[in-house]
């Protein structure tokens, strides 16, 4: 294998040949970049692709061209170039160019991404990619998953806020052959600071409806151990009535390196307080909720040619749901509280083998699910009190087991790279059967700047406990649901240089058994079933043009971004029926971005308009009438200012105003949306 060589020209660096050694590139650079070293990251840096609207830079801080990083892709090591799928990343620097206070906010700008926002500012959201529900996305923190087994409702229950992310990796389309169930449409892959470099940061942000958000995060390295940990604080009265909110989030990574070897641990937690007007019906706008998450895990990947990563981890999570925030005013058939409780334990090991014909990697994953419950689950011989809760008591109980083992090879002939594998699934939950998820990536690329993509892939995507036993006033579940199916198919082109990138894609998906809340006509209640049978394509467009690069003279126009999803699903439902979830896609969603200075130093302001016109409707409440969905626009303006100060501390100061025409929408119901929102914020790193 030749060494690498590099020149440099105007702040681009062009890399030629590469050695295949962890992080090669970045040695280089003398920079410490993490790339992602979990085995369960298969999306972790399979493509560079930046289609964010509003984006100035990539994570690293000049621009570069990596043609050739050497990267953790699939299950084994790869480079860019032998990708065949494509991932979003979402840099540290896109993060702070746009008009965000959390994660829901940020991922509201990526491409095929649609964020249902019930509380604003991270209280809790429904993701979903590709047009399938907010139950078949997998999140990741740090390549591990803490997918919530209850509900989607509490997937992104993170125990970190934005100050704490480096950036954010999202795989449109299935990954089961990698992750094992409930990896359907997509998957979204937190990465935080790894405290490689030392440095501590103090934030304060406020603004309208008594906004506050308080935090600080210390990044320190001593000797062969990185530490990185973050606390923040912050609440507000709410935009109307019962949308008030608390929210405390206190997080540690620390990365222990002993020779070749690499530990990882995290821990965190976090608890939401929150007003929950019309969160789930809007019969009801006096709901209140106040989750708890606790979050540790473990792993270490070997030195060597042989690579083996092996991890261990375990979610706790506290749901008490108040149908009635002020039981005075509660119906006299309202029993009480709901009261949950799910753990999550997981162990996985993965091993890539190199050898003549490429590299092959093995390796398996188990992972047990528990709910404790008044609501959820099977009925206990005793009741048994609820942890934290003085009035509280579990009287149901269920878990199930689910254990996977994958085989995967890569290989590259010239400029043709393929991967393919298969998953050997079994859950407890359906019986002794075994199910067999087998998948291809396909990349080849035509010219320097021309690469071609294609793929195939099936999912599985388990019932959570609330589809299966949840009931209340307004919705009943089924406890003999069948698990969604569905296989995918895609491809896709990307062109790029140096201030152009430009990719275009479509995907085909066939569905079965897909699991929805509905109801037909003259039904009050909504019930689990299964969808036979939906059939869904989409196209996706994502430019990026980088005017600063392309026409280094002017100073103004600095970058220009447009991002476009189309997706279409045939429903193969009873006429009339009211999908809750699964038939209410995006339809139509458009992103324009663009980054210009005023002729100011060190002043930048970064534009950022949306389009989305939503399939499906809901029933009012008031008239009993069905309604569809309305189209609309939405538009954020941050202002930007970072002073260069000194070396040893920096000064990030901005004010931003959230939809900034004041546009009345809804992303679910009758649960409208904030307007105008005013915010302004202040940050300051110091270096240790």
């Amino acid at each position: 294998m030749k060494r690498k060589e590099f020149y440099e020209t105007k702040k681009e660096v062009f890399f030629k040949n590469w050695v295949h050694k962890n992080y090669a590139v970045f040695n280089t650079l003398n920079r410490q970049i993490k790339i992602g070293f979990l085995s369960l990251a298969y999306f972790t840096c399979l493509g560079y692709h930046l289609t964010l609207a509003g984006n100035t830079t990539d994570s690293i801080n000049t621009k570069i061209r990596l043609d050739e990083i050497e990267i953790n892709a699939r299950r084994g090591p790869a480079v860019y170039s032998e990708a065949g799928r494509t991932v979003t990343i979402l840099s540290r620097a896109q993060i702070e160019s746009l008009p965000v206070q959390s994660v829901q906010d940020l991922l509201r700008y990526a491409m095929s991404i649609d964020v249902r926002e019930r509380g604003p500012l991270g209280v809790q959201a429904d993701i979903s990619v590709r047009g399938g529900s907010f139950d078949q996305v997998m999140v990741l923190l740090n390549g591990i998953n803490i997918s919530d087994p209850q509900t989607g409702h509490h997937t992104l229950n993170l125990p970190i806020d934005l100050a704490s992310v480096e950036r954010v990796e999202i795989l449109n389309g299935p990954a089961a052959r990698v992750y094992g169930p409930n990896a359907f449409s997509g998957a979204i892959n937190f990465i935080t600071n790894s405290g490689k470099w030392d440095e501590a940061t103090v934030s304060i942000s406020g603004g309208q409806n008594r906004l506050y958000n308080l935090g600080t995060t210390i990044a320190y390295g001593t000797g062969s151990l990185n530490s990185f940990l973050a606390v923040n604080k912050g609440g507000s009265d709410g935009y109307i009535d019962n949308t008030d909110f608390d929210v405390f989030n206190i997080y540690y990574h620390g990365q222990l390196n002993i020779d070749q070897q690499k530990l990882s641990f995290q821990s965190g937690y976090t608890e939401k307080t929150f007003g929950a007007n019309a969160f789930y019906s809007a019969r009801f706008p006096d709901q209140f909720e106040n989750t708890r998450t606790f979050f540790n895990s473990i792993s270490m990947e070997s030195g060597g040619l042989v690579k083996i990563r092996p991890n261990l981890y375990w979610r706790r999570h506290h749901d008490r749901f108040e149908l009635f925030r002020d039981m005075e005013g509660a119906e006299s058939w309202y029993p009480g509280h709901n009261y949950h409780m799910t753990d999550v334990f997981g162990a996985g090991v993965n091993a890539s083998i190199p050898w003549v014909l490429g590299t092959t990697s093995i390796g398996g994953e188990m992972r047990g699910e528990s709910v404790w419950s008044n609501v959820l689950g099977l009925p206990m011989d005793e009741p048994v009190k609820a942890p934290g809760e003085s009035d509280g008591y579990f009287t149901r109980h269920f878990s199930r087991n689910n254990f996977s083992i994958f085989v995967e090879h890569a290989w590259t002939i010239k400029a043709l790279n393929i991967s393919a594998g298969v998953l050997m699934n079994q859950n407890s939950q359906l019986g002794f059967g075994i199910d067999w998820f087998p998948g291809i990536d396909v990349s080849y690329w035509f010219t320097h700047n021309l690469k071609w993509m294609a793929a195939w892939n099936q999912a599985l995507r388990l019932p959570t406990f609330t589809d299966l036993f949840y009931s209340g006033p307004t919705n009943v579940g089924n406890p003999d649901l069948k698990p969604e199916k569905a296989s995918t198919i895609e491809s896709g082109f990307r062109w790029r240089n140096n201030w152009l990138d430009i990719q275009q894609g479509g995907f085909y998906r066939i569905g079965e058994n897909l699991i929805d809340w509905g109801r037909i006509p003259g039904e009050e209640i909504y019930t689990t079933s299964n969808i036979n049978r939906i059939e869904a394509w989409g196209i996706e467009h994502a430019s990026s043009i980088s005017l600063s690069e392309a026409i280094p003279d002017q100073k103004i126009i600095k970058n220009i971004s447009i991002n476009y999803s189309y997706i279409n699903q045939d429903k193969k439902a009873d006429d009339g029926y009211e999908s809750a979830y699964v038939l209410d896609h995006l339809k139509h969603k458009m992103n324009v971005g663009l980054v210009h200075g005023i002729g100011v130093n060190h002043v930048t302001l970064s534009w950022n308009a949306q389009y989305q016109e939503r399939e499906g409707g809901f029933t009012s409440s008031s008239t009993g009438l069905y309604q569809s969905y309305q189209p609309f626009w939405r538009t954020d303006l941050r202002i930007n200012w970072q002073p260069e100060v000194s070396s040893d501390y920096a000064l990030h100061a901005y004010a931003e105003i959230a939809n900034l025409f004041d546009k009345k929408y809804a992303d679910l119901g009758e649960l409208y949306q904030p307007g105008r929102w005013f915010r302004m914020g202040v940050r300051i790193n110091f270096k240790l």
